[in-house]
């Protein structure tokens, strides 16, 4: 495929995945069409890179849908000024996109092979790339104004949400009864409260597994 072939494939992107359902953050559509998602897949999965499906990178890691990730970006409403954080940089896609969006952004990764790949791609895009376990997110780049949990998780970890803002958002896929809903979270004080606001497929993040209670 050439480059001329893949350009179109953003386009269509753009408008039958982002404008169709709900993606009208300006910043956010040009961002998105301006990054070539096919520099993210593994070779083999090429043709697949803008599919409206999570696109396998490696045992148990998907690149996330294009529609689900636009969405929380789109809700999450991006400044040029924010501190961010994406949490499950991958390849480093979604990081690559918020890199054009906020001011400084950390990305944090925690397979190896998937973190040499993103620390690769995203060299030069003034991204600041942290190998470590996802769901400690990265406490010495707090506090943050947005925080992107770039998959579905069953919960958001408490030491992530401390790593908020005051006034900060955080935006992630929570998996409720076998389905995944988008979600925008929002901290006041010392309160966090999530509300979801579409469901979309989305790939499932290893080790935010929801506690499970003690029962007799």
């Amino acid at each position: 495929m050439t480059e001329q072939n893949f350009e179109q494939m953003r386009r269509a992107m753009v408008a039958s995945q982002l404008r169709t359902t709900g993606v009208n953050d300006p910043r956010v559509i040009a961002a998105m069409g301006a990054v070539p998602r096919e520099r993210f897949v593994p070779p083999d999965r090429i043709a697949a890179a803008y599919a409206d499906a999570p696109v396998p990178l490696a045992p148990g890691r998907a690149l996330n849908p294009p529609m689900a990730f636009g969405l929380l970006l789109n809700e999450a409403h991006p400044r040029a000024d924010d501190q961010a954080m994406v949490i499950g940089a991958a390849t480093g896609y979604s990081a690559a996109v918020m890199a054009r969006l906020v001011g400084s952004l950390v990305a944090v990764e925690e397979d190896p092979k998937l973190a040499a790949a993103a620390k690769a791609a995203l060299a030069g895009t003034g991204a600041r790339f942290v190998e470590g376990p996802l769901a400690n997110g990265y406490k010495k780049g707090a506090p943050y104004d947005l925080i992107l949990i770039d998959g579905a998780v069953e919960h958001v970890p408490q030491a992530i949400i401390d790593q908020l803002a005051d006034g900060g958002r955080l935006a992630a896929a929570l998996i409720d009864e076998g389905v995944s809903r988008l979600c925008i979270g929002r901290k006041a004080g010392g309160g966090f409260g999530m509300t979801a606001f579409a469901d979309a497929a989305a790939a499932i993040l290893p080790g935010f597994e929801k506690p499970r209670t003690f029962t007799f």
